[in-house]
């Protein structure tokens, strides 16, 4: 009995706490598409069947390799930047949650890469699909999800933040070559929020943000590798970022719990609601199969998934019960089991 007075008030704490968050999508944001000008018109078909919408229900632009060369000139190498763009988006900004991201066939960049170099370019808040219909760099990529978040939130980017997130993107998918995706993504998301949330803007300081960071992962960077980040982490000290929302993202991209509780809370609030619909709002409207079963595909809302239950420190499920420990602020629950054991063994 006294395990059942127990799930009643834990119910409405849920409830309540759940009743009192915002949604992660905003049901009343547009939503924009961009289409690589190169692709032929079976191909934009099929873009739109994969993000599961219409042409005809959104906004849609299209992205040239012109576009595309106005911020990856001089950045990116010219087998980068290529002559022709193939890569599309879906982008959907939000009110809370962070930036999360899903690419599918693109080989330089991943999901996290693209999620933690929006953050650079301003934006703090939205859910991202990248996609071509073929395999394809998706260095590219960036460009028009940046064209597409401006057109859909109204707000205008700050230049200079949107070169420099090119640079980051280019930089780290480079870096990625050598020292692994993970690696690469990890050290960069190390150093930039270390000097953003210390306001560190001189040379020397942020070189030895580097080397620290570096030791703890581990990684043996070439004086050029060294010297191409310090310079980049330069460019984005110049400006003014939202530290908490940075930190956000970059939370839920190294799976720690806060980022991924947000997601838990609003999966329960959709449980009672009835409507779990905006889990990953767009994210989880992808048709995966239009692309074809050999489809390369990766989403930050998986990996947070993988690192919480991969975590070494404390278990998947000894999370989700001190969570919900915590939401009651009971401490009383040992001694309860321990008369109910008693009863019981009568």
């Amino acid at each position: 009995m006294k395990k059942f007075k127990k799930i009643i008030p834990l119910a409405l704490a849920v409830t309540l706490t759940c009743a009192s968050l915002p949604m992660i999508a905003n049901a009343d944001s547009s939503k924009v598409v961009t289409i690589g000008t190169n692709l032929s018109d079976d191909q934009k078909k099929s873009m739109y069947e994969y993000f599961g919408t219409s042409k005809d229900s959104v906004e849609t632009i299209e992205v040239t390799n012109q576009d595309e060369r106005k911020y990856m000139e001089g950045i990116a190498s010219e087998a980068q930047i290529g002559h022709k763009t193939y890569s599309c988006s879906y982008v959907e900004p939000t009110t809370s949650g962070g930036i999360q991201v899903k690419v599918a066939n693109l080989t330089f960049v991943t999901s996290s890469m693209i999620a933690s170099t929006l953050t650079t370019s301003g934006v703090e808040n939205c859910n991202v699909v990248a996609a071509s219909p073929i395999e394809v760099s998706g260095t590219g990529a960036l460009t028009g999800i940046m064209m597409a978040y401006e057109t859909a939130s109204g707000e205008k980017l700050d230049e200079g933040q949107k070169e420099a997130a090119t640079e980051e993107l280019v930089t780290t998918g480079e870096l990625a070559d050598d020292i692994g995706q993970d690696k690469a993504t990890d050290l960069m998301n190390d150093v930039k929020e270390n000097v953003i949330a210390n306001d560190i803007s001189d040379e020397d300081k942020i070189a030895d943000t580097v080397d620290e960071k570096a030791k703890d992962l581990d990684v043996n960077l070439t004086d050029e590798q060294k010297d191409k980040i310090v310079s980049l982490m330069e460019k984005i000290s110049q400006y003014d970022y939202d530290v908490k929302s940075l930190q956000q993202t970059l939370n839920n991209l190294e799976g720690k719990s806060e980022g991924f509780f947000t997601k838990l809370v609003n999966n329960i609030k959709g449980f009672f609601g009835g409507n779990n619909s905006n889990s990953g709002g767009i994210i989880s409207q992808t048709k995966d199969d239009i692309l074809g079963s050999d489809v390369v595909s990766n989403s930050t809302l998986d990996d947070i998934k993988d690192k919480v239950q991969n975590a070494d420190t404390e278990g998947w499920w000894d999370k989700v019960v001190n969570f919900f420990k915590g939401l009651t602020g009971s401490d009383s629950d040992s001694s309860d089991s321990n008369s109910s054991d008693d009863s019981s063994s009568n």
